[in-house]
């Protein structure tokens, strides 16, 4: 069953502003969010019958990342900013809007000036449950981080 994770800042307008709305396969509990607000409401309910998965404000604590990573345990989420090293590479990535990629390469400076990352789209007609794209061929993406 998917899932659909409502993601608002909760520091603009008096109820605060919606930062994305996506829909990932059920199961996911953990995604990364590009450009997180500091102060987020997340909600995560399946997205056929509404019923709740999880539901936490996840406020950043700490310095910024480009990454936040959300975790969902025990019907909260944890949040923790993070800098991706490979261990994060095939999970779910929301954009601010909604739109969700996965990650498939991230590169970074050790001072964290400059980052580098590649992000897979792919999209099927409808949402059937849990459905995930065909794996790419080990050398898919070769050219475009050589």
């Amino acid at each position: 069953m998917n899932w659909r994770w409502s993601l608002r800042a909760r520091d603009g307008g008096m109820t605060g502003l919606e930062f994305a709305s996506a829909v990932t396969g059920g199961g996911h509990y953990r995604v990364l969010v590009h450009a997180a607000p500091a102060q987020l409401a997340v909600e995560v309910r399946h997205l056929d019958d509404d019923q709740l998965v999880a539901r936490s404000d996840a406020d950043r604590d700490g310095e910024y990342s480009p990454m936040t990573l959300l975790t969902i345990a025990d019907g909260r989420v944890r949040r923790d900013e993070v800098w991706p090293t490979p261990e994060f590479y095939g999970l779910p990535v929301i954009l601010a809007g909604g739109e969700v990629g996965v990650l498939r390469y991230w590169e970074h400076a050790a001072d964290h000036s400059w980052w580098r990352w590649l992000i897979e789209f792919s999209n099927h007609k409808g949402w059937p449950p849990d459905w995930r794209p065909p794996e790419l061929p080990p050398d898919a993406l070769r050219p475009a981080i050589s």
